[in-house]
């Protein structure tokens, strides 16, 4: 006899149509909350504050306990796995990540995968520490950034807009760069494995810059790479719920879904509400997909797009989420009226 889950998060993620959509928020920790400067100004860096449990703990929680979301996920950031394999990594005031890239395969002897866990001990922990501290109905959400997105800044040295670096290393030596990648998809899978083992129920992978590839790319660098990772979990957890979001891929959404394995996958903005029901709903639960510029705008727009989104998506299972993550101008009271609309109900 199989028990159903008593948490809303995965009872929708196991299939069920729930009373109400679950929600939580991309970037539900972060700057625009003025508990979450307060913390951050405390830990130093960001750096800091992603290793010190205790306030990482903190962060998590801060959202909790001004809007109850079903979800808390681990505050943390997709390049703590580049740091645990050695490549030197900065965030600059005004610029954000800055590593010393790495752009061929005679330097990937630099990069050391077998020390990765002494420096993300402090992850765990704070996983650790969450598993306990967050309410009883919330559900834990671990992850990781997904091998293509992380190899992107690994590459590029920072965040792009063209990726010349990277696309003219996979192009010209697929050889080389699929040892990076190799890499990539061993440590992504040890890092979730022990979050997985300190207490996360669910895992989020994110691909943020798989819509940067052009079809046969996106089934080498995306696809393959994603598949391993979910097969890699699930050899140890056979019932891991795993969340993907592969940001900006269009249709291809679907043969993400059919050849990776994922449990569930995140809409960004741009997915049609109409098409999802019909294309990818039908295959798995959906999460998503509000437009972050709409949390900071608030008001009847906000508000009619709230009631859109769960109107057109609640007649099969689905997580309320954001399009992408929360961007720091966001009101937080705006945050709060979103809360409000869900658990209440939307207005028609």
């Amino acid at each position: 006899m199989t028990t159903t889950p008593a948490k809303l998060m995965l009872r929708a993620l196991s299939g069920e149509i729930t009373e109400r959509p679950p929600f939580w928020l991309m970037r539900q920790a972060g700057r625009y909350l003025p508990e979450y400067r307060a913390t951050r100004a405390q830990a130093g860096n960001f750096l800091d504050l992603c290793y010190n449990p205790r306030l990482a703990e903190e962060v998590t929680l801060q959202p909790l306990r001004r809007y109850g979301m079903d979800a808390a996920i681990l505050f943390a950031d997709i390049l703590l796995i580049p740091d645990a394999l050695g490549q030197p990594l900065d965030y600059l005031e005004g610029e954000g990540p800055v590593l010393d890239p790495v752009r061929s395969a005679g330097e990937l002897s630099k990069l050391n995968p077998e020390n990765i866990h002494k420096t993300l001990e402090p992850v765990y922990e704070t996983v650790s520490r969450l598993s306990s501290s967050i309410p009883s109905d919330c559900t834990l959400i671990g992850f990781a950034g997904a091998p293509w997105t992380v190899a992107t800044y690994m590459v590029e040295g920072r965040g792009s807009k063209d990726y010349v670096n990277i696309k003219k290393w996979m192009y010209g030596d697929p050889a080389g760069f699929s040892a990076l990648m190799d890499i990539l998809v061993e440590a992504t899978i040890a890092y979730l494995l022990k979050q997985v083992e300190a207490g996360a129920e669910v895992v989020q992978i994110f691909d943020t810059w798989a819509g940067v590839l052009p079809d046969d790319e996106f089934r080498k660098w995306v696809l393959g790479p994603t598949k391993r990772i979910v097969e890699g979990l699930r050899h140890h957890h056979p019932d891991l719920p795993v969340i993907g979001f592969p940001k900006g891929v269009g249709g291809n959404i679907i043969d993400f879904v059919e050849e990776t394995g994922v449990t569930a996958v995140s809409l960004d903005t741009g997915t049609p509400l109409d098409w999802a029901a019909r294309n990818v709903q039908t295959r798995v639960p959906v999460q998503g997909n509000l437009d972050p510029i709409l949390l900071v705008q608030g008001g009847a727009a906000m508000e009619n797009r709230i009631a859109e989104i769960i109107n057109r998506l609640k007649s099969a299972p689905f997580i309320f989420n954001l399009g992408h993550g929360i961007i720091p101008q966001t009101p937080p009271e705006h945050v709060g009226a979103l809360s409000q609309l869900i658990r209440d109900g939307s207005p028609s």
